[in-house]
C-alpha cells in the first residue's frame, strides 16, 4: 500500500510516517518509481509506535523496544534488556516528575510574595 493508504488506515499523517520511517521505526520498500510501498503489517507497526509514544517514550527508545512488542503496543516479548530500558525510562520519568514539583514549588512561591 502506498503512503496515503497507510495514512488513511492509522490516522496517522503523510508526514509524520515519513518522520517514523526517518527515526527507523518504520521500513517501506520502494517501487520502481521510488514511492514508498507499505506490507500489511505496518499497520500494526504504526499502531505500535502510537500506543508506546502515548506511553512517553522517545522515538529512540521505541526504535530498541519496538522488536519486542506484541498485539496493540501494550504487550511484550521479555527480549534482552527490555525490562531494564523500560525500568530506566520509568525513571527519568519520575525524575522529571520530581523536577517539576520542585520548580511548581517555587513559583507558587512568587505568586505568593507578589
Amino acid at each position: 500500500m502506498l503512503i496515503g493508504e497507510l495514512s488513511r488506515r492509522t490516522g496517522v499523517s503523510p508526514r509524520l510516517l515519513r518522520y517514523y520511517e526517518a527515526q527507523g521505526l518504520l521500513e517501506p520498500d520502494r517501487g520502481p518509481n521510488d514511492y514508498r510501498s507499505y506490507t500489511e503489517d505496518a499497520v500494526a507497526t504504526v499502531r505500535k509506535i502510537r500506543a508506546l509514544l502515548g506511553a512517553g517514550l522517545t522515538t529512540e527508545v521505541i526504535r530498541a523496544v519496538l522488536p519486542c512488542v506484541r498485539g496493540d503496543g501494550t504487550r511484550f516479548d521479555w527480549c534482552q534488556d527490555l525490562r531494564d530500558i523500560l525500568a530506566g525510562e520509568l525513571s527519568a520519568m519520575d525524575q522529571r516528575l520530581d523536577d517539576l514539583r520542585r520548580t511548581r514549588g517555587t513559583l507558587a512561591g512568587l505568586i505568593v510574595q507578589s
